[in-house]
């Protein structure tokens, strides 16, 4: 396999420079199972474990191979087999908080071009739904662009097209039928030789219909929504990169239930960038949006310009956001404590002569 096929490039190269002078070399995870991995490499497919030192050295999640890193390798071709040293820096991340009440986080992919974000146009349409999954692929790093599938469900396209567009400012929209083949050829500049696109939306909107379409062949199973509230089952069960025809990579994910964001204080201001363009109009820099005078969103609110759902969601997705944070600061404290025990346990077993 050609490396720059797969994504590999000069931000890559440039971080792996030190751990080629020690003989490694690279590959990128296709895939994830448990404790084992499939890379794809110069080599052909392979699979790989972490070494005990990176398993050892790790304090969180994040800081395990996730499907789309970039990862450095020591190889048995004879075995076809790998163990994982390192993982290099990404490019990009989408993350969500795990589901429950854990102050986790869950990578849902790295090192991303672009996001189709899916949503379908029947019944689970949604768009305090589509809000927030743009921040988090705002904030991920990568670009989104909006999938409206499912239009031959819909009476009203054109209708809800243009929903999107008032809370999408300048993002990509298109809108298919993946059942039916139909505008499919819309995604194709996004899906060239040497770049990522990730799957994203709930279960149900149509991702795995969209993953068999354009790899030509049946890769994931469908399954039918349920009637009364269009929601589907989780076809897909995990996260896998995979090479297309046209040389692109395309990864599939899971749908999401619970959509719980990670970090998002900039996608949330990409996101309602016409909330932030407002605020910036308020008589007083820290106004609340409540009963202040002069407070340009409440004007906006009282004329029409502001739909009032969009601004409560947004209003609730900062107090999520705060709430969050406050979390992530304390278990960040009890991670920097965990990893000065293991520094000092390992000084305690091997002190200096």
């Amino acid at each position: 396999m050609n490396l720059e096929l797969l994504g590999w490039n000069s931000f890559f190269s440039k971080s792996y420079k030190s751990h080629s002078q020690e003989g490694y070399t690279v590959g990128r995870v296709a895939l994830e199972h448990k404790s084992t991995y499939i890379l794809y490499t110069e080599q052909g497919e392979l699979s790989a474990e972490v070494s005990g030192k990176l398993r050892y050295q790790a304090t969180e999640r994040q800081d395990f191979p996730a499907v789309g890193d970039w990862v450095v390798i020591s190889v048995r071709e004879a075995q076809k087999t790998a163990t994982i040293h390192a993982v290099l820096p990404r490019k990009s991340k989408f993350s969500r908080k795990t589901v429950g009440t854990k102050t986790e986080e869950q990578i849902i992919a790295t090192n991303v071009d672009t996001v189709f974000l899916i949503s379908g146009l029947d019944g689970d349409f949604n768009l305090r739904r589509i809000e927030r999954y743009l921040i988090l692929v705002w904030e991920s790093g990568a670009n989104p662009v909006i999938i409206l599938n499912k239009a031959d469900l819909c009476e009203d396209v054109k209708q809800r097209r243009e929903a999107v567009e008032e809370i999408a400012l300048g993002v990509p929209i298109i809108v298919l039928s993946a059942v039916n083949n139909q505008g499919l050829d819309a995604l194709i500049p996004y899906l060239n030789q040497r770049q990522t696109v990730a799957l994203l939306g709930s279960s149900g909107v149509g991702k795995s219909t969209i993953t068999n379409q354009l790899a030509g062949k049946a890769i994931q199973s469908v399954q039918a929504v349920r009637q009364g509230d269009d929601r589907g089952k989780h076809t897909t069960t995990r996260r896998e990169l995979i090479i297309l025809p046209s040389g692109g990579l395309l990864m599939d994910t899971p749908g999401m239930r619970e959509i719980q964001i990670w970090t998002g204080d900039e996608g949330l201001q990409e996101t309602f960038a016409d909330i932030k363009s407002l605020a910036m109009q308020c008589r007083f820099h820290d106004c609340r949006h409540e009963q202040e005078p002069g407070c340009a969103v409440q004007e906006a609110l009282a004329d029409g310009s502001l739909d009032s759902q969009r601004f409560l969601n947004h209003q609730k997705l900062q107090k999520e956001l705060n709430y969050l944070t406050r979390k992530q600061d304390q278990r960040a404290a009890l991670v920097e404590k965990e990893k000065w025990k293991k520094i000092h346990k390992s000084f305690r077993k091997h002190p200096k002569r």
